[in-house]
């Protein structure tokens, strides 16, 4: 044996390529030895339905008959650092276990799953035209990925109630359909994102009619209606442009307050004015739509109001009257908290602070997302000063009275809970899948989750000092004086024409569209009754601080 390995020894010292190329063979046999091991071990979870290649939840799955099933994942990031206090960190993603099992659930069917989940109506073909579109609302192409979700999606999120496809790749939205059907053949091309469906043709739409939540804005083309509203007393200040338009439209008006860099489009008959939202005119007092009703003399479907009833709608325009934001001149020595439960509108609250107040606020946590969505205290330690509040979602005695004061955010925990499941398996604005809510996740997180929210509300109660309680339904209807509060509470003055600016600029980029809801109630009579349960202990520990308690809509009666 000695005798052979010195024979080597000398063969590769006279061939040295002779040797490294031996070495690399050695290593690729190597190789394919654990590819194939790799293989053979995964083939037992292979799916015998054929699916297309696709992306969920930052993982590459393919799955093709006749081809072993793979499931590619990153190696998991760790997220937020807030969770139920009594997981353990390994416990905080309960279904981690099983999260390739939903993955497989989530695939089956997926193109027919977002039909579903997309609450809209199959309308028909229409002609289109590049000269006189028969949608002619918001409009954006993708050549590569578009699908029928993706159009709908898009379109309830701006608040229209059409959405066609066209060409395979191409979405268009709108208020009302101009144009002729055409017959259902000519609607022949293929999404390019997905195969199973039809996405219009040459010149040819194919067109969905949008069942909206309530929450979602109404629009016209790019304007958002704001509703009927009595003449204001001085027309000339309230409003300072104006011009008489022949054949008045909507279109003509909103243009021409565009043009002329006014976020309000304001119609009176033949009348177009033209303004921001001031105390003159502040859109607190909406008043019945049919005092508004006169038809626009240049489009019948359409309403211009009259001499005492005007329709506003909020143009494209930004009102910059609230956008200036930046750190605090100087470190502050008081640590004032926002906290809150997950889910209860925290980020929401954060983008409303800073529009009113104009200073960044601050995070107990970082979020690269948050950050690059313009909230540039995101990177700032906590502790650091420069920021007006901090997100957190922590609880016990020992994180609370890190802080000298705190706003204290509630939300009905039935829907605090929602949003926090469908941020945590979609993103700050996405949604959980159905194999998510109909798996064991939903259940699971429900059991660990929903304790922490009575726990999380009841500590701050306790601990905190000097606690603000806001409530997010309170604020999401009254935030003009809810605003107010907030801002004094910070011991800011209160600036009202920079709020009236906020109220226009409210939504920000982290809402969901209103256009993907569940079709059944998620929660079983057992959950029910235990959260039913934690409603009544918030609404006497609220009560036993002289608060007004939990507000009604929290228990359905």
């Amino acid at each position: 044996m000695a005798k052979l390995l010195l024979k080597l020894q000398r063969y590769f010292r006279r061939k040295p390529v002779r040797f490294f190329s031996f070495i690399i063979l050695y290593l690729t046999a190597g190789s394919l030895a654990f590819l194939h091991s790799s293989f053979a071990g995964e083939s037992t979870e292979t799916s015998k339905e054929p699916v297309a290649v696709e992306t969920i939840n930052g993982a590459l799955v393919t799955q093709n008959p006749g081809l072993i099933g793979r499931v590619f994942k990153e190696t998991p990031k760790p997220s937020r650092r807030y969770g139920p206090p009594w997981l353990k960190p390994a416990s905080k993603d309960p279904s981690e276990k099983d999260r390739a099992g939903s993955w497989s659930r989530a695939l089956k069917g997926r193109s027919t799953r977002d039909q579903e989940e997309s609450r809209a109506k199959y309308i028909g073909c229409y002609t289109d035209n590049t000269q006189q579109r028969a949608l002619r609302g918001s409009s954006f192409f993708d050549y590569k990925k578009m699908t029928v979700f993706r159009c709908q999606d898009n379109c309830a999120e701006r608040g229209y109630m059409y959405a066609g496809l066209e060409f395979g790749a191409e979405c268009y939205c709108g208020h009302r359909i101009q144009a002729p059907n055409a017959s259902e053949s000519d609607c022949n091309m293929e999404c390019k994102g997905e195969k199973n469906n039809m996405c219009g043709g040459t010149n040819r739409l194919t067109i969905f009619r949008l069942e909206l939540s309530q929450e979602s804005a109404r629009r016209y083309g790019s304007a958002i209606f704001k509703g009927c509203f009595r003449k204001p007393d001085n027309v000339s200040f309230a409003l300072p442009v104006s011009a008489l338009i022949p054949n008045m439209t909507v279109d003509k008006c909103v243009d021409f307050c565009t043009e002329k860099e006014y976020s309000l489009a304001v119609l009176a008959g033949q009348t177009c004015h033209c303004g921001f939202p001031t105390l003159r005119f502040p859109l607190h007092e909406r008043e019945d739509e049919q005092l508004c009703s006169q038809r626009c003399s240049g489009e019948e479907f359409e309403s211009c109001g009259n001499e005492d009833y005007f329709v506003v709608y909020q143009t494209q325009v930004q009102d910059n009257r609230c956008m200036d934001r930046r750190f605090l001149p100087s470190p502050s020595k008081q640590l004032i908290a926002l906290a809150s439960f997950p889910g209860a509108g925290n980020t929401w609250a954060r983008h409303l602070i800073e529009l009113a107040t104009g200073y960044y606020t601050g995070s107990y946590y970082f979020d690269g997302s948050l950050y690059n969505k313009g909230f540039k205290g995101e990177r700032d330690h906590w502790r650091s000063g420069r920021t007006i509040c901090i997100k957190t979602h922590e609880s016990g005695r020992k994180e609370i009275e890190s802080y000298d004061s705190g706003i204290l955010m509630i939300r009905n925990p039935y829907k605090a809970l929602m949003a926090e499941f469908n941020r945590k398996y979609g993103g700050h604005i996405g949604f959980a899948s159905q194999a998510h809510w109909k798996g064991k996740e939903w259940p699971e997180f429900v059991k660990n989750y929903a304790p922490w929210w009575v726990s999380h509300t009841l500590d701050w109660l306790k601990y905190g000092r000097n606690v603000k309680v806001i409530h997010f339904e309170d604020l999401k209807h009254h935030l003009f004086s809810q605003m107010k509060k907030m801002v004094s509470y910070l011991g800011l003055e209160v600036s009202e024409d920079r709020l009236l600016c906020v109220e226009g600029q409210k939504d920000g980029n982290f809402k969901r569209s209103g256009l993907r809801k569940l079709e059944y109630d998620p929660y079983t009579p057992e959950m029910r009754r235990m959260i039913d349960g934690f409603i009544k202990k918030v609404d006497e520990a609220l009560k036993m601080k002289n608060q007004t308690g939990v507000p009604e809509d929290y228990i359905p009666r």
